[in-house]
């Protein structure tokens, strides 16, 4: 990836691990600062820095949990002092609690709800706050901040089993849709990435065994299960210029999964 971002100041959330690791890394590949988030597992973390910094950029793990109001600001406020401003960020904290609906505990319902849409609204707020705050700096970027928030493929596609974790992801389709109308007026460019099936420590069951994976396969037209990379690859190219005038839009990574190709032979 080319030094798109050069100059530029990003925070990834859940960063220690999967796509967010993968995203902090790829943003630091194209220039810019990075903030690496986490809850737990500062090693992974601090890993995560050093990798970051062998590209000559900054680099520091900060640990927050996103559903807190208080360690989201105070966690914005950091960056701004150490930093001296934000230009993007990448909302990518999430987790899964399944459950069928009838042994679906409202601690489970909470618990996702919490960490995969407050915690997105909670640091897109904080976020917006210095974008608006700083306005537009033409020799950094073309737009006054950007918000990315991580989505899925289920903000369409219904999941059985995962109320939850779809209904969440549903409802980061409509938070990122509406962030983006209010602020696109402000310069401030608002997308989500939404992955299909990739190969991270949340799904390890749908393709750690041949089986698994075969299985999986017949959701995916394209016929392979996506990689880390290829979610931090669409996140640089979204946070930069070249997608300036990308708004309000969902880019799916997915290989397909979202063209439904159990209609492939009929329907």
């Amino acid at each position: 990836m080319p030094q798109l971002l050069t100059g530029q100041k990003a925070l990834v959330t859940g960063a220690n691990s999967g796509i967010g690791r993968a995203t902090a890394v790829a943003l630091g590949r194209a220039g810019a600062d990075v903030v690496v988030n986490y809850v737990f597992g500062p090693e992974a973390a601090e890993e995560v820095v050093e990798e970051i910094r062998s590209f000559g950029v900054r680099a520091y793990a900060h640990q927050a949990d996103v559903a807190q109001e208080d360690q989201v600001v105070a966690m914005v406020a950091r960056m701004v002092e150490e930093f001296g401003t934000i230009d993007v960020m990448v909302a990518n904290a999430g987790l899964q609690r399944d459950a069928a609906i009838a042994d679906m505990t409202v601690e489970q319902w909470h618990k996702v709800l919490d960490v995969n849409l407050t915690g997105q609204f909670l640091c897109a707020r904080e976020a917006a706050k210095e974008f608006l705050r700083r306005g537009v700096v033409p020799e950094v970027s073309r737009s006054a901040g950007k918000i990315i928030c991580m989505s899925s493929v289920h903000q369409i596609i219904p999941w059985a089993g995962h109320v939850n974790y779809a209904a969440s992801k549903g409802g980061v389709l409509m938070l990122m849709q509406t962030l983006a109308q209010e602020l696109a007026p402000k310069g401030i460019r608002v997308n989500a990435v939404a992955p299909g099936a990739i190969r991270t420590p949340i799904n390890t069951s749908a393709w750690n065994t041949p089986e698994a994976e075969a299985a999986l396969l017949t959701l995916i037209p394209y016929r392979r299960v996506g990689d880390p990379e290829d979610i931090a690859d669409a996140v640089t190219l979204l946070a930069s210029d070249l997608m300036d005038y990308v708004v309000g839009t969902t880019l799916y990574v997915d290989g397909g999964m979202t063209l439904f190709p159990g209609f492939a032979t009929g329907g």
